[in-house]
């Protein structure tokens, strides 16, 4: 292929009768920007890629911008179909361009991966997202409203408060046991164990595991401060309230699917649910022979986590 047969990417594609073949005709004009039916967005921190294309498929734009020109630039296309990846922020710019009149779609990076025809970068990857946006057998994830994903930021900082908890209690035991303390692995029992130790050290990791202690103290309070805000919301949303009538499941499990899912009717079965928290077998069967394997775990962990601790004593 000759370099001056290669489309650049300030061009776009139209069909030529008299050559028989395409030609290209700059973007820059404005005219056919106004025939754009689908765009692909690649979300990103500061620079994003535009790929847009008209009802037959032609490719009317292809664009890099800034963050702080995207509105701008979006508000001036048609209102037309507009697919992203489910990243940081997807959720906020799909508000934001609903408002604007447009048809905002996210779907999940591992099913827009197939689409991308050569290698990854920005260009190619809003091209990918343009294409797998228009497949009629794609699936979608539903855009969560602002309220949804202010109660899962505060069971994302919650976890983060366990998970935090826990490093320090094992850093504590780890410590102590330097000293032939052996204390078991319950948290209330490290705390114990450790208090009771402290005369028993040196005086300079005393001190350490005493400002450790007092770490695990702050921790413990602000974990059971967010524990009652989430018990608080369920007793006022009606969602909740049935789904914790279903056995295994309490108010932190509750909230969190009532944040996650933003309609349930978009699952037509109780097994639809469980394949797309990552429950069901892992498949891989041909020539007639079914081969099934561990959970897929494809869906939200934590979700699930919540899920099958609490399906442990109900069980």
């Amino acid at each position: 292929m000759n370099v001056r047969d290669v489309p650049r990417p300030e061009m776009a594609p139209r069909w030529c009768q008299d050559c028989g073949g395409v030609r290209y005709q700059s973007i820059r004009e404005g005219k056919p920007v106004s025939n754009v039916t689908t765009v692909g967005i690649d979300l990103a921190k500061n620079v994003f890629s535009l790929h847009g294309v008209d009802s037959h498929g032609q490719v009317l734009m292809r664009r890099t911008i800034s963050r702080s020109k995207l509105l701008s630039v979006v508000a001036q296309l048609p209102p037309c179909v507009i697919g992203m990846e489910t990243c940081s922020g997807a959720h906020e710019w799909a508000r934001q361009f609903k408002d604007l009149g447009h048809d905002p779609r996210l779907m999940s990076a591992r099913f827009v991966r197939p689409y991308r025809k050569s290698g990854k970068n920005d260009g190619n990857d809003a091209e990918a997202i343009c294409e797998a946006v228009s497949r009629p057998s794609m699936r979608f994830v539903p855009i969560k409203s602002v309220e949804q994903q202010a109660i899962l930021t505060l069971h994302r900082v919650r976890q983060g408060f366990i998970e935090e908890r826990t490093a320090t209690i094992n850093r504590i035991r780890g410590l102590i046991a330097e000293f032939g303390v052996a204390l078991p692995q319950r948290a209330s029992e490290v705390r114990r164990g450790a208090t009771a130790s402290l005369e028993r050290l040196p005086t300079l990791a005393a001190g350490a595991v005493r400002d450790l202690l007092d770490h695990v103290e702050v921790l413990t309070n602000r974990i059971e401060r967010y524990q009652l805000e989430l018990e608080a919301h369920t007793r006022t949303d009606p969602r909740a309230q049935r789904i914790q009538a279903l056995s295994g499941i309490g108010a932190v499990s509750a909230s969190a699917i009532v944040a996650s899912v933003s309609d349930a009717r978009e699952f037509t079965s109780a097994r639809q649910f469980a394949a797309w928290l990552g429950l069901v077998p892992r498949q891989y069967s041909t020539g007639g022979k079914a081969r099934l394997g561990h959970i897929t775990k494809r869906g939200d962990a934590y979700l699930r986590t919540l899920l099958v601790l609490g399906a442990r004593p109900a069980g």
